[in-house]
């Protein structure tokens, strides 16, 4: 069940932001083959004042942070993470350089899954 939390600044039009969610949620299903129907996103939006990259006040940047349940590759976790970053530049227009994606793998006994069971006993 990836969860992703994505993190951009204010100021991108609504279109932009269905296009990064849906965008996102397909380079999701396309690089690492997770059912469409298992992906969650929530989408933050920052003030300008309250970002600073590279020590530049309000500079366009993007975090992307995801929750993936253990046992992916590297070689998936890397096409993940070009997927996404992707995604992201396509989707709101920002350099790739100011993209950054984390990925965090829980183990199967600390990720919470449809009906409240841990992801090991759903056996996933």
């Amino acid at each position: 069940m990836p969860i992703l939390n994505v993190q951009i600044m204010q100021g991108h039009s609504a279109a932009q932001k269905t296009s990064l969610l849906k965008n996102c949620s397909q380079a999701v299903v396309d690089s690492i083959a997770a059912p469409l129907p298992s992906v969650r996103i929530v989408l933050n939006e920052a003030a300008p004042e309250h970002v600073i990259v590279a020590g530049e006040i309000g500079k366009a940047m993007a975090l992307v942070l995801v929750g993936l349940i253990e046992g992916r590759t590297d070689e998936k976790k890397a096409a993940l993470i070009a997927a996404l970053n992707r995604a992201v530049e396509e989707s709101i227009g920002i350099s790739g350089q100011d993209i950054r994606v984390i990925i965090t793998d829980v183990p199967k006994t600390d990720m919470g899954v449809a009906g409240g069971i841990t992801a090991l006993a759903a056996g996933r």
